[in-house]
């Protein structure tokens, strides 16, 4: 069960700073918007000022006719009535132009939704691809992320229409206070303060609001992640087989309960301090309604003024209290917009290096006293290690979980940076080479490689950008991973849907996916540097030295780092290279480490005798 929480305190910033300081995101998401569709922001613009000024001149018209109908009962005069008449058609116009404006504005709103929700989706997702490993490590990062991509799509549409609501409703009270300013401007006065108090209540439980929002991400994350393995098909062998589903199920109930129970408490506070102000602007309504009928009828002013005046109060308080709503709904989107700013502008370091080759081709891979640590790690995973990898030699990484090895690799392809010593790559530091150039160099498998739900030739064409929809490269490729006898076989061959979430989808084995993972890193032709992460683990012993001995047979002019579990493999290598937690502490061939009788002899001895 999940306990009760406190949710975090006020910041010690004064309110109105806070209140005002938020807004300076309200340029950069107008812009925003606008450089998202110029013609539809215009057409926005437009119509808004249109929605702004009409309802007062359809309140004077509406006093024109009442007045014309006195007039022309009293008179009985049929032009009198003719012009009553022209002023209900002027009415009708005014009401036409003002819906055809609410309906275009709709449709501008739409249309601006569903681009801008792209727009924003990929801002996210172009600042994604230029983040480190280490962010996608961070727990902290993720929920960065999440309150990011929460509304972020529908957050600056909702700020720029509040702000072009808070003009039209500008653009209306001061057509409304200069026709009530005729009758007095007392009444101006009270139509402004009758709608403050809300105002400030519906800004100070926004604010709340957001503050449960930022505080929840955790719990958001995890939500997701218990909906995902309850639903999905790589986890539900497992939930169904270990009957874990009834504890997912109720751990997703407790999550929501939590989180239920504080948006019920804002909620209600929300609704009980918005009825309680609310009842100011109605009472302040009344009090001028009772205002106006005495006027009326102590005759100071006319049946139409009357209808006039009811009519602009009603609408002017209407148009106050959304104009305060519109200025509390953007301090919110602001609020939310604040947090897709800050991902946007997430600190990156510039990608360092600009060389594309090595001062002496032909200088293989040199480690030279590398050291590193995980961030927020308290061990170093790496702990000096020094060797080198000469052209066309194959190495072989052995030792326990943990050892560091998988974490070499991701420092050789500068996933992570070494905090201190030097990787060398034709004997120049490789943070000197310019990032893509490195990579090209190095054709890697992890051992945790993604399975893509895309097509076979998608899924090996995946390792080489260059040559993504290069048939004839997939079909090189697939003969040197040794995934061709397979695929063969298949009725579309390299255009089957692999994986089960789309139609016509079809599963494979762990060996094959570990033969198209194989096949994806030989896409890369020119890369001079293979790693294979535990390659064939998923493989029985007969195809994983079927696998060996051709992989030697394919990569005989280039580097191959390999590592593995399994010392019959192993033991092909040019040079093994033993780590135990993140130090080097044997390296040599396979007799030199035997005859040494240290520890790759004393796990290998352990591994044989299990064959025994």
């Amino acid at each position: 069960m999940f306990s009760s929480r406190v949710i975090p305190k006020q910041s010690d910033v004064p309110f109105h700073k806070q209140f005002f300081g938020t807004f300076r995101y309200t340029n950069r998401a107008i812009g925003l918007v606008w450089s998202t569709s110029k013609p539809l922001t215009i057409a926005m613009v437009i119509m808004t000022l249109f929605a702004g000024v009409l309802p007062a001149a359809t309140a004077y018209v509406g006093k024109l006719i009442v007045d014309g109908v006195v007039l022309a009962a009293q008179t009985g005069s049929r032009a009198d009535l003719n012009q009553a008449l022209v002023y209900v058609g002027l009415e009708c116009g005014l009401m036409v132009i003002m819906a055809g404006g609410s309906r275009g504005l709709t449709v501008a709103q739409s249309l601006l939704r569903a681009l801008l929700g792209q727009r924003v989706n990929v801002m996210i997702l172009e600042k994604a691809l230029t983040l480190e490993l280490k962010h996608f490590e961070d727990s902290e990062f993720y929920d960065r992320l999440t309150q990011a991509r929460r509304e972020a799509s529908s957050r600056p549409l909702s700020l720029v229409n509040r702000t072009f609501s808070l003009i039209q409703n500008g653009i209306s009270l001061i057509s409304y206070g200069g026709l009530l300013l005729s009758f007095s401007p007392w009444a101006v006065l009270v139509l402004m303060l009758a709608g403050l108090p809300l105002f400030f209540a519906e800004t100070h439980f926004s604010n709340q609001a957001f503050r449960l929002f930022q505080w929840r991400s955790p719990e958001t994350r995890k939500r997701a992640y218990l909906e995902m393995v309850m639903a999905r098909e790589d986890y539900v062998k497992e939930v169904q087989l270990f009957k874990l589903g009834g504890i997912m199920l109720q751990r997703f109930k407790d999550i929501f309960h939590m989180v239920f129970a504080e948006d019920r408490s804002l909620i209600v506070r929300r609704g009980f301090w918005g009825f309680a102000l609310g009842l100011l602007s109605t009472f302040a309504f009344y009090g001028a309604y009772g205002w106006i009928v005495w006027s009326t009828a102590s005759g100071q002013i006319t049946l139409g003024d009357m209808t006039m005046y009811l009519m602009v109060f009603r609408q002017g308080q209407s148009a106050f209290a959304a104009g305060m709503t519109s200025i509390g709904g953007m301090y919110e989107d602001n609020l939310y917009l604040s947090k897709l700013y800050q991902f946007l502008e997430e600190r990156t370091a510039a990608p360092s290096g600009t060389a594309l080759q090595g001062p002496s081709p032909g200088g293989g891979v040199r480690f030279e006293d590398v050291w590193f640590t995980y961030p927020g790690a308290e061990e170093p995973a790496i702990q000096g290690v020094s060797f080198h990898l000469q052209p066309g030699e194959k190495l072989a990484l052995v030792g326990e979980n943990g050892s560091g090895k998988t974490t070499l690799i991701k420092l050789l392809t500068r996933l992570y940076t070494p905090d201190s010593g030097r990787i060398l790559l034709d004997g120049l530091d490789i943070e000197e080479w310019q990032l893509d150039a490195l990579r090209e160099r190095i054709g890697v498998i992890f051992q945790d490689f993604v399975r893509f739900q895309f097509t076979v030739g998608e899924n090996i064409g995946s390792g080489d950008v260059h040559a993504y929809e290069d048939h004839a490269r997939w079909r090189n490729a697939a003969d040197k991973g040794m995934a061709t006898p397979f695929i063969d076989k298949m009725d579309k061959q390299f255009d089957t849907q692999l994986g089960r979430w789309f139609e016509g989808g079809r599963e494979l084995s762990g060996g094959q996916w570990q033969k198209i993972a194989l096949s994806r890193a030989f896409m890369r032709v020119n890369a001079d540097i293979l790693v294979l992460d535990e390659p064939t683990a998923a493989m029985d012993a007969e195809a994983e030295v079927r696998i060996f001995d051709h992989f030697r047979e394919v990569t005989r002019r280039q580097m191959a780092i390999l590592i593995s579990h399994r010392f019959s493999t192993v033991r092909m290598a040019d040079q093994i290279a033993v780590l135990n937690a993140g130090k080097l502490v044997e390296q040599g061939t396979h007799e030199e480490l035997m005859a040494l009788d240290g520890r790759y002899a004393h796990l290998f001895r352990i591994q044989a005798a299990g064959y025994q």
